[in-house]
């Protein structure tokens, strides 16, 4: 009786093992399958109905005052859409700025002053800090938008007019699948965050998603602020990847982030063996995939971004309806496909081209 009793326990350990086997094959089947999503040239979807740019747009102004002019991510796209407003044929400036809220807030008081139809805090200006200069720009009867700041799933924050948000929270849960799928289940990763910018909340809603549905993969997290990038965060992964050597992926959210990560892991001598996995597209990032030191970047076109965020802009100062999902796709850069990006890497290359004309039919040009 014993000996039947052990069998059966037995028995159904090793179906318990087996099932769970199954079910860590599955969740890894399922994160690939959603990676494979992401490696080919998107497509262009409108984002909302026709409109003459030229014709609404005339004699209107606005002003971009991005997070930080010292982020070239951030940086790259404010140019951008200077370069479109010219083409449009309305005023467009930027006030440039070194990711300071006092900066902000003489950004948005320059726009009240100037009569600016629009302002826009571009990709990390954060509008929670802002909220009286906000009302006062508003009353003075100013649009206040936040572009690239927020995700889908997130309410418009600060007092402002409109978000026009990105599917930050999916990029998110590529980050984690990527690392989780290329250690079959088992990754350690240390995740690099701003919890300053909104967007990161977002972000790592998706990084929990997908690290909860596989058990044996962990991840820890280290906050740095925009302006400490330069002098915080190299030592910041030093610290941690000596103190935990089973570390075997470094997930920066943000890749303006890896200019102070490689140096790090190259002191420590843990290039080998740590890999990197990043979001943003920028293209001195998808240089260093070229040149082996970044594994995978998470691409947004930001020429497309300028297009994108521009649009919902425009749609607002003349009177249209909001836009709710800017469709600005995300594209896998690895090993395999960054040179389709150019070398050096160009931004708004790798992409194809099919959203140019997209917006030069969709605002009537």
């Amino acid at each position: 009786m014993a000996t039947t009793t052990r069998l059966v326990a037995a028995t159904l350990a090793l179906g318990l093992l087996s099932a769970g086997a199954t079910q860590a094959q599955d969740a890894l089947a399922a994160a690939q399958a959603d990676l494979d999503k992401y490696t080919g040239v998107p497509t262009f979807t409108a984002p909302g109905e026709p409109f003459d740019a030229k014709a609404c747009m005339a004699e209107k102004s606005i002003l971009s005052v991005p997070a930080s002019s010292a982020v070239p991510f951030v940086a790259t796209i404010a140019e951008a859409m200077g370069e479109i407003a010219k083409e449009i044929g309305f005023e467009y400036q930027i006030w440039e700025n070194q990711g300071q809220p006092t900066q902000w807030v003489q950004g948005i008081e320059f726009g009240v002053t100037n009569q600016f139809d629009l302002i826009d805090l571009l990709a990390g200006a954060d509008p929670r800090v802002l909220t009286t200069q906000i009302k006062a720009a508003r009353d003075a009867g100013a649009i206040v938008t936040a572009s690239h700041l927020t995700g889908f799933e997130q309410e418009v924050p600060g007092g402002l007019t409109a978000s026009i948000p990105i599917d930050y929270k999916q990029a998110g849960k590529l980050l984690a699948e990527w690392a989780i799928t290329k250690t079959q289940g088992k990754a350690n990763a240390l995740v690099l965050i701003t919890n300053e910018v909104l967007s990161t909340e977002s972000m790592m809603a998706g990084i929990e998603e997908v690290f909860a549905a596989h058990p044996e993969s962990k991840f820890t997290t280290v906050n740095v602020s925009i302006p400490d990038w330069a002098s915080k965060i190299q030592s910041n992964v030093q610290s941690a990847i000596i103190a935990d050597p089973t570390i075997n992926y470094i997930l920066p959210i943000y890749d303006g982030m890896n200019q102070f990560v490689v140096p790090a892991l190259t002191i420590t001598g843990a290039t080998d063996r740590v890999k990197i996995a990043t979001f943003n597209g920028t293209p001195f990032v998808l240089d260093m995939i070229q040149n082996g030191q970044v594994e995978m970047d998470i691409g947004e076109n930001l020429d497309w971004i300028a297009y994108g965020m521009l649009d919902a802009q425009m749609r607002l100062v003349c009177g249209l309806d909001p836009v709710t999902d800017p469709k600005i796709p995300l594209v896998i850069f690895d090993a395999n496909n960054a040179a389709s990006a150019g070398t050096p890497a160009e931004v708004s290359k790798g992409y194809g081209d099919a959203y140019v004309q997209g917006y030069k039919e969709l605002w009537q040009l």
